[in-house]
């Protein structure tokens, strides 16, 4: 049976929350392949003053009495953020009727929020019964309403007898807030591969402590590897750690204050001694890579772009947390790759 709504939307009318300040950055987004995709698209188009566009995603039912009155609900608005949650559907009378939660956050022009939630119904018309013009994928009718729940999580569970959205991660959404708190000004965009910032590889770590006996069961830590930023020849990254004792908590890694003496006190010469003068700690890994089959996180940082001189750590996982083991050092710029171990619980004796 379909789904009953309200027929007065909030979005229809924010007449104090308008048009959109950054409408040419704004991605253009104009797709009818699924319910949640006119959604989308609908608020693409507002946010770029696409007005006749967004309206062109309504059928027979608008959204304002009429075309100019909904483009002056948007008089004051700076920019609307859409959200959709788990979509189901009805057939009825050659239709599908699908029902979208929906939750919206719009900014006015003096930076103020609000948060709106509630549903859609999208109707899609049987393709094949139907004459010229034909009708695609289509809004029926809306009804939002404000929210006093934080944006992130306002989206309504289900409209309906609609299916409950996936339950969230709640340690990966943690790890990525923290991360984008911390270094999203810092950070490149996007990391090689074209994925935007702040979405991380993702690793469960299954364990049993030194202490535990043999019926306990397994603890998991969950890892998170964020990327930072790519230079010439050396890249970064974040390291989160996650578990049910400390919560999400940064990784730093411990590194050797080394005190190194050239012949003549020449750098480019020859290396006459390397000394461990004491330990700091960084939250920057470099050209980083997490072994699953060891348990290993390994750093190697170079000191120019040949790669003859460097640093590089072994960080091995257990009891929870992650311990340095290894460290070698090539602290000679001669041209060749020739490290030496100058920490080493990692060897069998």
């Amino acid at each position: 049976m379909r789904h009953a709504f309200v027929a007065v939307a909030a979005v229809f009318c924010l007449s104090s929350i308008g048009q959109s300040a950054f409408a040419a950055d704004a991605p253009y987004i104009d797709d009818r392949s699924s319910a949640d995709a006119v959604i989308r698209s609908l608020y693409s188009a507002i946010n770029r003053h696409e007005f006749a566009r967004a309206w062109g995603y309504f059928g027979d039912t608008k959204p304002a009495k009429d075309f100019n009155a909904f483009v002056k609900g948007y008089d004051g608005t700076d920019a609307v953020e859409v959200k959709t949650g788990a979509v189901s559907e009805e057939g009825a009378a050659g239709s599908i009727y699908y029902s979208v939660p929906v939750a919206i956050q719009a900014t006015d022009k003096k930076g103020e929020a609000k948060v709106f939630a509630g549903c859609y119904t999208v109707r899609q018309v049987n393709a094949q019964v139907q004459e010229p013009p034909f009708q695609p994928i289509f809004i029926d009718k809306g009804a939002l309403k404000p929210s006093t729940e934080d944006f992130d999580s306002a989206v309504p569970a289900s409209c309906g007898d609609g299916p409950p959205p996936p339950k969230k991660d709640e340690a990966l959404e943690q790890a990525k807030k923290a991360f984008l708190a911390t270094y999203g000004g810092q950070c490149d965009k996007q990391d090689p591969d074209g994925k935007p910032i702040g979405e991380p590889e993702a690793h469960s770590i299954h364990y049993k402590d030194k202490d535990a006996q043999p019926s306990d069961p397994e603890r998991e830590t969950r890892l998170f590897r964020f990327f930072c930023s790519m230079a010439a020849y050396n890249e970064t990254a974040v390291y989160y750690i996650a578990d049910d004792v400390n919560g999400v908590t940064q990784l730093q890694f411990t590194e050797p204050d080394l005190d190194i003496r050239y012949e003549n006190n020449n750098s480019e010469g020859k290396v006459e001694s390397i000394h461990i003068i004491g330990f700091k700690t960084s939250g920057w890994a470099t050209n980083s890579d997490y072994d699953e089959n060891t348990k290993t996180i390994t750093t190697s940082n170079k000191w120019r772009g040949v790669g003859d001189a460097s640093s590089s750590g072994t960080y091995l996982f257990r009891n929870g947390d992650f311990s340095l083991v290894q460290y070698d050092v090539d602290a000679s710029y001669d041209g060749e790759i020739n490290p030496q171990t100058i920490i080493d619980y990692n060897t069998a004796p």
